[in-house]
């Protein structure tokens, strides 16, 4: 059973039923999620040994983080105790042409709070295969950085495989912070996850042709994009996810994955979408597992894809499904009809 490691920033979702927008009724839905997170209960999903790393309080809303990882199996003895608040991000669910909106209230977090000292990642790498973290949690300060940094440094020292998804985030550094962080920590990544949007964020790379807001996609540009982030950090293979947005409720979702000699894109899927955040997570862990289970580039995307495309049908951050149900959509099998 492969082990997999992944670090960074759970945070107490809240978020009003349905589709309305806040407060337009007095209720909020209470839910956990994240991105690391959500790749690790994925992981857990698929069978692998998931080890979830991160820095939470020692009270009830700690505690209740702490246990819906649990509840998929994720190991969670590596967390940290300790600081006096658990983020919080709102989340208002988009419908036809209203884009979803979300709201940060994650300063001062315990995981943002956090010391270097917090983490024995010698230990916490003990018979790791796998370890993965996002552009997100370097983004919440400097320490985060240096925490990035070691993990990936002792990673590496171990024989761990390394993958980031750069997730760029505006709302939490800017794109110079984030090209000069993140050229810094890729130099130890062997796996990089991307999307049309964060290659240009972080990077300055981008597909020639696009419109990401009028939904036109160049694949074949996507080619050069990943081989010029190949190029530039010598990474083995890179991931990019290639999301046509007709309105917030209908994409087309399809990726494709370079390894250094072959480009391979998947099918292409057109979404009606229920929750979309965790899409992007939920890629990543079918990646992961595609690549650590053996699967060639080919299969390993098709399998990414159509997690990924499962989990925008499902409410939450965290994708609730497996492998088998993957295995059935990748292999063509997208009706949807009741399973009887």
């Amino acid at each position: 059973m492969a082990r997999v490691v992944t670090f960074g920033e759970i945070m107490l979702r809240l978020a009003p039923n349905g589709y309305y927008r806040f407060f337009q009724d007095d209720q909020l839905q209470a839910t956990f999620g994240g991105g690391e997170a959500n790749v690790s209960v994925s992981l857990a999903n698929y069978g692998f040994d998931s080890v979830y790393v991160t820095k939470l309080p020692a009270h009830a809303i700690g505690q209740a983080a702490v246990n819906s990882l649990r509840y998929f199996g994720v190991d969670t003895s590596k967390i940290v105790r300790g600081g006096d608040r658990v983020g919080i991000y709102f989340l208002e669910k988009g419908a036809s042409q209203r884009g979803s909106v979300c709201i940060y209230d994650r300063a001062h977090s315990a995981i943002q709070e956090a010391d270097p000292s917090d983490f024995d990642w010698d230990s916490i790498f003990e018979g790791a295969d796998w370890f993965h973290f996002t552009g997100i949690t370097p983004a919440l300060g400097a320490n985060l950085v240096e925490i990035c940094k070691q993990a990936c440094i002792a990673a590496k020292a171990k024989g761990v495989k390394v993958s980031c998804d750069l997730n760029y985030r505006g709302k939490l550094w800017t794109r110079a912070e984030a090209r000069e962080a993140m050229s810094e920590l890729c130099k130890y990544v062997d796996v990089c996850i991307s999307n049309e949007e964060d290659a240009k964020d972080v990077f300055g790379i981008e597909a020639e042709n696009t419109d990401i807001y009028g939904g036109k996609l160049n694949k074949e540009g996507y080619k050069s994009v990943a081989k010029q982030l190949a190029d530039k950090f010598g990474f083995e293979k890179v991931a990019i996810t290639l999301r046509t947005s007709i309105s917030a409720s209908d994409n087309d979702w399809a990726g494709m994955l370079y390894d250094g000699e072959n480009y391979c894109f998947s099918k292409e899927y057109h979404l009606r979408i229920v929750d979309r955040v965790g899409g992007g997570d939920s890629f990543g862990g079918g990646l992961i597992y595609a690549l650590l289970s053996g699967k060639d580039t080919q299969s390993a995307i098709e399998f990414a894809v159509a997690a990924s495309a499962l989990k925008h049908s499902i409410e939450g951050d965290f994708n609730r499904v497996s492998v088998a149900e993957i295995e059935k959509l990748a292999g063509g099998d997208g009706s949807g009809r009741v399973q009887r």
